[in-house]
């Protein structure tokens, strides 16, 4: 991720989703190494960015054909490139544009999942899909919402204050979505209530993301 759009993900009150956090430190040093490399080889981070994104998207046919464990490698590379794109921005120069396509782009792997997970079984799969892509707009959506009106504010991280965005945490980060993932397509029969719970999961994240929205964004 790039410095703009991490997966540090911090609380009004400063607090940052701790696993995460760590996870990324752990990998901080390997993910600088590679990237090192990529960069005097002449490659971009925006193009590690849309390259990771492709790759990604083949989880897509993988899982609908019925593949579904092989799709682990594709996810596996994807989230690799999402590490590494950060690492090179920030070995050169970061930019706005990276930031956008970045997060971007993970929204839309995200989604992809649950699609494709529904187009290898519609009739079983197609409501639980529907319900998780669902509750993913409730999750990107307040995200989104919170960071462009603290932007407007010109509120910061306590803990990141070098963001560009505020990132306001919850239950069900990218660390816990690549779990779930993982598990759907080792066991693919149990998409249905892997769907269920963890939208139940990602709803209470975006109604204590409104609930702080409400609080911090009083009227002056």
């Amino acid at each position: 991720m790039y410095p703009q759009a991490g997966v540090f993900l911090t609380s009004p009150t400063g607090s940052t989703a701790m696993f995460d956090r760590a996870l990324n430190k752990m990998l901080q040093g390997p993910l600088k190494a590679v990237g090192g490399v990529l960069v005097r080889r002449g490659w971009r981070a925006d193009q590690v960015t849309w390259a990771g994104f492709a790759i990604g998207l083949l989880a897509v046919p993988l899982i609908a054909l019925g593949h579904a464990p092989w799709a682990l490698l594709a996810m596996a590379l994807n989230r690799l490139a999402d590490g590494l794109d950060g690492a090179m921005a920030r070995l050169t120069q970061p930019t706005d544009r990276g930031a956008f396509l970045d997060i971007s782009l993970d929204f839309l792997f995200y989604a992809c999942i649950p699609l494709a997970f529904a187009l290898a079984d519609p009739a079983a799969n197609a409501l639980p899909a529907v319900v998780l892509i669902y509750s993913f707009i409730g999750t990107a959506g307040t995200f989104l919402a919170f960071a462009v009106l603290a932007a407007k504010r010109g509120l910061s991280s306590t803990a990141y204050p070098s963001k560009g965005f505020y990132y306001l945490g919850g239950l069900t980060e990218s660390a816990e979505t690549m779990a779930v993932f993982t598990v759907m397509c080792l066991v693919p029969g149990w998409f249905g209530p892997l769907a269920y719970s963890f939208a139940a999961l990602c709803a209470v994240t975006t109604v204590t993301r409104i609930v702080a929205g409400i609080q911090v964004f009083k009227p002056d």
